[in-house]
């Protein structure tokens, strides 16, 4: 069933994502979206665009550039960042800054994505 024209996200507006965590796989989503940009936007029906990234360590040295997003030293914040659709959390752990993260995202109605299965399966 298709959405009226009214509910349908505009195809120019783009998915914001801000993403928790520059591990292993943090580092790897970030890549991903990058150099699959066009890729995702056809599929999605709009670009998918990182706008905000975080992790324990700033000045870490990931062998990805980082300068293109915004910095956020307190993750939760995303929860509240009107410029944020979707939070990635890939933080990790079944609680601490991981729940905290998801529980802010949810409680504002944000869109949550994660890759960790101890979060989900607490």
């Amino acid at each position: 069933m298709t959405q009226p024209s009214s509910n349908r996200p505009s195809e120019a507006q783009p998915l914001r994502v801000a993403l928790a965590g520059l591990g292993t796989v943090g580092t790897g989503v970030v890549r991903l979206i990058e150099e699959n940009r066009d890729l995702i936007a056809r599929r999605a029906g709009r670009p998918v665009e990182i706008v905000a990234v975080s992790a324990r360590e700033r000045n870490r040295d990931r062998g990805i550039d980082l300068s293109a997003y915004r910095w956020c030293d307190d993750m939760a914040a995303f929860a509240q960042d009107e410029d944020v659709d979707v939070v990635c959390e890939l933080v990790g752990g079944s609680d601490g800054p991981a729940l905290a993260l998801a529980r802010a995202a949810l409680g504002n109605g944000k869109a949550l994505v994660t890759a960790n299965k101890a979060l989900i399966a607490h």
